[in-house]
């Protein structure tokens, strides 16, 4: 079994937690800006929880090197972009702001490991 296919549960289910939390009273508790960057976390994070099905799909049928970074780069993505969002929205800490776009550099890079994987085998 992929190992893609429980990193797509665990950052569905986030996305899915985090995403109803910020809909349903968060914004009597927390300034706008900061409800937002969480519900943005869990848009990105629902987007890319299927994208790593296909990761895990693609792992099975063909393999290789530009699939594992596309789903690692997908997971980095998660972790760094969602996940930051998400602390930074919860907590304030604004520090945190400058892993954001490295995790959207993530997950482009995952996006870009799959169209070459498609270039290539064109």
């Amino acid at each position: 079994m992929s190992p893609w296919i429980g990193v797509s549960g665990l950052f569905g289910a986030l996305a899915v937690a985090f995403g109803a939390t910020a809909a349903h009273g968060l914004d009597a508790v927390l300034a706008a800006e900061r409800v937002a960057w969480i519900e943005t976390g869990a848009r990105y994070a629902m987007t890319h929880a299927p994208a790593l099905l296909g990761v895990a799909w693609l792992r099975a049928v063909r393999g290789g090197g530009l699939v594992a970074l596309a789903g690692g780069s997908f997971t980095a993505g998660a972790v760094l972009f969602s996940g930051g969002l998400w602390l930074v929205g919860l907590t304030g800490w604004t520090a945190l702001m400058p892993v954001v776009p490295v995790g959207g550099a993530g997950y482009i890079l995952g996006w870009l490991a799959l169209l070459a994987l498609a270039l290539r085998r064109a």
